[in-house]
């Protein structure tokens, strides 16, 4: 104790940082914007309504529950702000309301707070939330098909019901153009399909010093260089690799999903074998599944594998001594 005041010694590294969790947070959902505000363009108010409902529910949620459990007010960080707007991306914009709601709860109290609120879940609570609701209501959790204005701007003559995933996978129904994938006329849920929006919502996150480009790219570079190799050998052409990293999810799972604080490897090696795992169960699963797409799943599946490598790729302490062996296994 140095004049009145007490001192608290901790281990190195030590560093100061202005970011605080509602900044962090704050950041985060400046880079969604883009991508809402391409939802409701290409989906029409009505995805601008469901992501009101699954925000409301999310921060209603968990200011609800802190207050039965009588444990202090956590909503003012916007985590729960987060999580409801990467819920609403991972939505059609057709589904009912009422369902949205069941998902914020779910996503809230089940999976963020009764593992004790933020930075103690250990699956991230949009994806989570998203596979309940797929599980739950897997036919009203089917993709959205773009406002026939919007394609009628874009020269669209005609497009699939169906996610040009599903398209390649029964080998049945029009696939749309690259730019238009690129810009995101085509059928999904409301934040996947805009890949110029997600894009530019992740050069923002990287660009504050909020995430590292280490997970987003591993992940899609490994979905990448194994769709190469599959066009190689199904002898395909380059447009079946460019439709594979546009469809489904993949780009905002990489960017916004895989890259939770919480729930991804803090080390640079780490986070490297995360993001390849994630990009070869993603490719298992869209190549040898019974499902078109398998973002959700590939992450959730790494997040409860990352303990394991933070484990393994965590650096020991300088000066940490060696685990001395047992006489038996010595002998042995």
């Amino acid at each position: 104790m140095i004049d009145g005041k007490l001192l608290h010694v901790s281990a190195s590294p030590h560093f100061r940082s202005k970011a605080t969790t509602k900044s962090i947070m704050l950041d985060v959902i400046i880079a969604l914007l883009p991508s809402l505000i391409a939802s409701v363009v290409i989906f029409g108010l009505r995805a601008l309504l469901v992501t009101i409902i699954s925000v409301a529910t999310c921060v209603l949620s968990e200011y609800v529950f802190r207050k039965l459990l009588k444990r202090s007010n956590t909503i003012t960080d916007l985590s729960a702000v987060v999580t409801g707007l990467l819920l609403a991306f991972n939505m059609p914009s057709g589904i009912p309301l009422w369902m949205v709601a069941i998902g914020g709860v779910f996503a809230i109290v089940i999976v963020k707070q009764c593992f004790g609120g933020i930075g103690q879940n250990f699956v991230n609570p949009a994806i989570a939330g998203r596979i309940f609701m797929l599980l739950s209501f897997g036919k009203m959790m089917e993709w959205s098909e773009p406002m026939a204005g919007i394609m009628n701007i874009t020269g669209v003559e005609a497009i699939s019901g169906a996610t040009p995933l599903a398209v390649m996978s029964s080998g049945e129904g029009l696939l749309p153009s690259l730019m238009d994938m690129f810009l995101g006329i085509r059928g999904g849920c409301l934040g996947e399909t805009c890949i110029a929006a997600i894009i530019l919502g992740g050069i923002y996150l990287v660009a504050r010093k909020v995430i590292k480009p280490v997970i987003p790219l591993s992940y899609i570079g490994t979905v990448a260089v194994i769709m190469i190799i599959v066009k190689f050998t199904k002898g395909s052409d380059w447009s079946f690799v460019a439709y594979q990293l546009m469809s489904g999810g993949l780009f905002l799972g990489a960017v916004f999903m895989a890259t939770d604080y919480t729930t991804s490897p803090i080390t640079f090696t780490g986070k490297i074998i995360f993001g390849v795992g994630c990009g070869l169960l993603t490719c298992l699963i869209r190549l040898f599944g019974s499902l078109p797409e398998g973002v959700s799943y590939s992450i959730i599946l790494m997040n409860v594998l990352c303990p394991l490598i933070e484990r393994y790729t965590t650096p020991k302490p300088f000066g940490t001594p060696k685990k001395e062996k047992k006489e038996g296994e010595a002998k042995a």
